[in-house]
């Protein structure tokens, strides 16, 4: 008897966006799996959002709860971009993106663009960043109900849903293009800069709208409301506010606007998600081998600014952290982050909106003189422990990597003397730019001493406070290229982690401040040598305790820095 030697094959099933939503809910479960504290993040992070996104409803849902029509639109697009401009930028310089389903994994499965895009699209929809915003927006909802009746709803209903959709796909695409960018060092300086002129625009943002605001000319801000309206940031939050006040037709052109920003986002997301998962990145220019023979082999490994440092155990750590800073595209994104941050919080927090709000060239000159050697200090104390919460998880960006710094025995003081001289290199300089730029913004040179002495007795202590939390709270971090992702749980843990050591940090530099306010015109002259003091002198204490601690749970810490497969 013939016995066949192939079988028809069994048709496969189609694979659909449901799958990616089931796989995303499997892999939370598991993560969630015999790990408490998970949970419990997940859920507080769960409450936090749904307090403030329930604020946001009952902002959003004002006007129409008032029966005032004339502030729905300003309140819809103004409130509606932000939101959505927030979705855009955010990821990129604090919060990062949900990426459970790192797409790298799918890579070697036969998956169309198509449903690959859709799949990630719907598995991102499936998070708590979004239901908040979609309670948050749901107040639109009853505005365009309560003004113009039971249609405008249903259609202010279709705008939220793309307006939505808008907001995650703008996320993914931006932070994946991003990623993409920064991983490639041919075009890192470029991606530095657009990356930091995009996270600019939240400051001066933020004066104009207060400002704007503060003049309380309605007129004109309808008048920039109408145009913001007509964008993709404000076009899907404004159309049941059109349908609401007589204009259907505006309505329809707003969400035929709105339709078409989400697919242009997404065709740039499937674009920059292809790159992501080959994982191609530039070798870079070629090294000049006869300087690299003459150097020798351990030579090499040191870079051309740690080659002050000793061929030694500390040494060799400290040209490696200085290596991965550079060439890491997740660190150095935080690097970013900082640089940015730095230069325009304590020109906002001295200067402040009044320059915005009051005509003429005379504001400018009074908030210089409204400011003071306290003032400064306190923008300073926030720049300085800001700069140094990247450290909070800095085993996390190791990852299984740390094991060999376990297996060799590193000393625990060495390891994060080490680090904190790496991270130093690269930030104490742009901490020095803050003081100086913050100097000449505010046409006080003779406070240099007072900005620089604050700024670095503040990331003083943050060092000190971030070692202990790096080593007593370290999570694992996402395998993928993307710099900005973050698993569900890790995000929450690395916002409320970041928090805590922002708190701490601050109350161990706040005898900074007592001191500015206490020695007035003598603190000008006090101010450097004490706050290099202060602030060299607690990094070294939190080196030496934390050091310790870091010896006794090296196998602990690394369980809990490395990815979950």
């Amino acid at each position: 008897m013939a016995v066949p030697v192939t079988a028809a094959e069994r048709p496969g099933r189609a694979v659909s966006p449901r799958h990616f939503v089931r796989l995303k809910l499997r892999v939370l479960r598991n993560n969630f799996r015999a790990q408490a504290w998970r949970i419990a993040l997940f859920v507080g992070g769960v409450l936090f959002g749904l307090w403030f996104a329930v604020g946001g409803f009952f902002l959003f849902a004002a006007p129409g709860l008032a029966g005032e029509s004339r502030y729905a639109l300003m309140t819809a697009a103004f409130g509606g971009g932000l939101l959505a401009l927030g979705w855009l930028l955010l990821p990129l310089v604090f919060f990062g993106v949900d990426e459970t389903l790192d797409p790298a994994r799918f890579a070697l499965l036969p998956l169309s663009r198509r449903t690959l895009v859709t799949g990630l699209l719907a598995a991102a929809l499936v998070s708590v960043p979004v239901l908040a915003t979609l309670v948050t927006v749901a107040g639109l909802v009853v505005t365009a109900g309560a003004l113009g009746g039971s249609f405008a709803a249903l259609v202010a209903v279709l705008g939220v849903l793309l307006g939505l959709l808008l907001c995650v796909a703008g996320a993914r695409a931006v932070t994946s293009a991003f990623a993409t960018m920064l991983r490639s060092r041919r075009v890192r300086d470029l991606a530095a800069v657009l990356l930091a002129v995009l996270a600019a625009l939240l400051g001066p943002l933020q004066l104009l709208v207060v400002g704007a605001v503060q003049q309380a000319d309605w007129d004109r801000l309808t008048g920039v409301a109408r145009v913001v309206g007509w964008t993709p940031f404000g076009a899907p939050w404004t159309a049941g506010v059109e349908v609401a006040g007589g204009h259907p037709v505006a309505a329809v052109l707003k969400l035929l606007i709105t339709v078409a920003a989400i697919g242009v986002l997404l065709l740039w997301w499937s674009r920059s998600l292809e790159s992501a998962m080959v994982g191609a990145a530039s070798a870079g220019p070629a090294r000049d081998r006869r300087g690299a023979a003459a150097a020798g082999a351990v030579g090499q490994l040191f870079p051309r600014a740690v080659g002050w440092a000793q061929r030694d155990r500390f040494g060799a750590l400290v040209a490696r952290e200085c290596r991965y800073w550079w060439r890491d595209a997740r660190r150095r994104a935080n690097l970013i982050t900082v640089a940015v941050v730095g230069i325009f919080v304590p020109v906002m927090v001295n200067l402040g909106g009044s320059r915005f709000a009051t005509e003429g060239g005379a504001a400018f000159g009074q908030a210089t003189a409204n400011s003071s050697p306290v003032l400064v200090s306190l923008s300073m104390l926030f720049v300085g422990v800001l700069a140094s919460v990247t450290l909070a998880n800095q085993f996390g960006f190791d990852g299984s990597a740390y094991a060999a710094n376990v297996v060799a025995g590193v000393p625990g003081r060495v390891e994060l003397r080490a680090r904190m001289v790496a991270f130093s290199l690269y930030v104490v300089p742009i901490l020095a730019a803050v003081a100086v730029v913050l100097a000449v913004v505010l046409g006080r040179p003779g406070w240099l001493g007072v900005m620089a002495g604050g700024l670095f007795a503040a990331y003083g202590c943050g060092l000190a406070i971030n070692a202990t939390v790096s080593v007593l709270g370290g999570y694992a971090l996402p395998e993928t290229s993307n710099p900005f992702a973050m698993n569900t749980g890790s995000g929450i843990a690395k916002s409320l982690y970041a928090l805590v050591s922002m708190v701490t940090s601050a109350v161990a530099g706040l005898p900074v401040v007592v001191a500015a306010a206490l020695l007035g015109d003598v603190w000008l002259w006090l101010a450097l040598p004490v706050g290099l003091a202060y602030g060299l002198g607690a990094a070294l204490l939190g080196a030496y305790l934390a050091g310790d601690v870091l010896d006794h749970r090296q196998p602990e810490l690394l369980a809990a820095v490395t990815p979950r497969r």
